[in-house]
């Protein structure tokens, strides 16, 4: 269950590292993080993040909200799992980056990220087919940006998609559905009940 989340009274604010280690899975263990850096050393991709993990892990210590749940490491992560599996304190860094991102969602802090435009445009197909299409996933994704973007992103793209439809890599016609599209529906409608039903609770306790 999820508590409501503490409003700093200024920048540094210990009630969002004990808002984060309550709500966040795995996050119970990062007062164990000796900011030895192997985490982020071992990130592919830790050079383009705009905070490794490390420094992720500092900042929800010095209670900066704003500056956790804006991060690009929480939509630049790719799931390697290579640091949850280096650190010698057995912290699941990959599972807290994840959760993070997802309270960040919830509470409206990446509606600007490439990254989480990305992730709901795929989750739009994924929920309204059952499988991804290509085509409209990419095509949510850049109007996401707005019309006159998402026409600019779509011809700047044209000669591969040409490519891939020339390839076979990429259909014409109706999107597929699974077979089963109504039983996938119940399902994502379950999990929908059992999340609104757990976000009360919390805002509960």
């Amino acid at each position: 269950m999820t508590a409501s989340l503490p409003e700093n009274s200024h920048k540094y604010d210990l009630g969002f590292a004990r808002w984060v280690y309550k709500n966040i899975n795995g996050a119970d263990k990062l007062s164990m993080c000796m900011q030895c850096g192997t985490c982020s050393g071992s990130c592919p991709i830790g050079s383009d993040m705009d905070n490794g993990p490390r420094k992720l892990f500092m900042m929800i210590r010095a209670g900066m909200k704003e500056e956790v749940f804006n991060s690009d490491t929480l939509w630049n992560c790719t799931s390697c799992y290579r640091c949850t599996v280096r650190c010698p304190r057995g912290i699941p860094v990959t599972y807290i980056v994840q959760g993070l991102a997802a309270k960040a969602t919830h509470l409206g802090y990446a509606t600007e990220q490439d990254a989480a435009r990305f992730a709901k445009s795929f989750w739009w197909s994924l929920t309204h087919f059952g499988r991804t299409d290509e085509r409209l996933v990419t095509a949510k994704y850049y109007f996401s940006f707005g019309l006159v973007k998402g026409i600019k992103k779509s011809l700047e793209n044209l000669k591969i998609a040409f490519g891939m439809v020339m390839k076979g890599r990429m259909h014409l016609g109706p999107p597929h559905k699974v077979s089963a599209n109504k039983d996938l529906r119940a399902i994502l409608a379950k999990a929908q009940e059992i999340e609104a039903r757990e976000q009360q609770g919390g805002a509960e306790s």
